[in-house]
């Protein structure tokens, strides 16, 4: 059968079967399937930023084209030996899963075919034909552990060539995990915001991913999820002048957005409702915040979210080279985030 257990999927992803054609990557680890994801496109040697070469598609859009794996797969390319087409965002879409199957019992002569699925049920239609089927491969991702969390810490450090310190690396274990994506956004953080140091200290783990649930903190990011604009200055100036890091603040909603846009894929892709999905969280949401988040989660698409992570994220970089305006900086941020909330409220 087409498969590899999970512990064998890096493996295999260091050395892909060059005989394989389709492979299919699904789990619940919305990040994780991503990383591999691009792993193995980078992998095929092809341009990835060239529309000749690679080919992009949602699993939404292949569903409502009838044939449009089909025909793209089948298609001769222009400019290249092969193509990549790439899938993502798939689910139980019966459409999609025909579609394999059809290319599967013909394979194409100039096609690779990537496909990124969520969780995938042993029995799935999609996931049957690949594992049953030659020339495919089936390669779950599930949440990271033990092992796998220690992997991303050091490849992160071996980029950014930097140490940490043991109490740092064990006191930063308990923040990670459950979303490689989330897992690796946390990792760069904290690497950008101990820029110019060779060793990450406990106190740097601290500052940046420190306790969060001091009712200020809570209060400020509340309200910017919210849309309340007065809540969030009066609760912003109150953290501020208790003498807090206005960059712990920063920090909070990153996670909290982090977390929201797994939540908000995990929508997308199984059809299920904002407080199915937040009953669902892993780690659960606090009842008394579960409203606010399923709020959120239906006000903000995916991508929303993801602009709101970067200008948080241009935030921490312009705060640690302008340190003198960090409050102010941190400040501005935190607003443009809660006014758009508002205006989302709205519609």
């Amino acid at each position: 059968m087409a498969q590899k257990k999970a512990h064998e999927v890096d493996s295999w992803l260091a050395r892909p079967d060059p005989q394989t054609f389709l492979v299919l990557i699904y789990g619940p680890d919305r990040g994780l399937v991503a990383e591999r994801g691009k792993a193995f496109a980078e992998r095929t040697g092809l341009p990835l930023d060239d529309p000749f070469s690679v080919v992009k598609m949602d699993g939404a859009e292949v569903e409502r084209g009838e044939s449009r794996l089909l025909e793209e797969a089948h298609t001769v390319p222009m400019f290249s030996d092969r193509r990549l087409l790439w899938v993502r965002n798939a689910s139980g879409q019966k459409g999609l899963a025909d579609q394999v199957k059809a290319l599967l019992s013909a394979p194409p002569r100039d096609a690779i075919i990537l496909i990124e699925a969520g969780e995938l049920k042993k029995g799935a239609p999609l996931r049957t034909a690949v594992e049953t089927s030659d020339g495919a491969i089936a390669l779950p991702s599930y949440a990271d552990e033990g092992r796998d969390i220690e992997a991303v810490i050091d490849d992160e450090l071996r980029k950014a060539g930097m140490s940490m310190a043991l109490e740092a690396r064990q006191a930063l274990r308990r923040n990670l995990g459950g979303d490689r994506l989330a897992t690796r956004a946390e990792l760069q953080k904290l690497v950008l915001y101990a820029q110019g140091q060779t060793e990450i200290s406990l106190e740097d783990v601290r500052e940046l991913t420190g306790d969060v649930s001091g009712q200020s903190l809570d209060d400020i990011i509340d309200a910017v999820l919210d849309g309340r604009i007065g809540d969030f200055d009066t609760a912003f100036a109150r953290h501020c002048q208790a003498g807090s890091p206005p960059f712990l603040a920063l920090s909070g909603a990153m996670r909290q957005f982090h977390a929201i846009h797994v939540m908000r894929g995990n929508m997308d892709e199984s059809g299920r409702n904002a407080a199915s999905v937040v009953a669902g969280a892993r780690p659960p949401v606090f009842f008394s915040r579960r409203k606010l988040i399923e709020r959120t989660l239906e006000r903000w698409n995916r991508q929303s979210i993801e602009r709101v992570l970067a200008r948080l994220q241009s935030a921490v970089l312009q705060s640690r080279r302008r340190p003198e305006l960090g409050s102010a900086l941190v400040r501005q941020a935190l607003l443009g985030v809660a006014v758009e909330s508002a205006r989302l409220s709205r519609r």
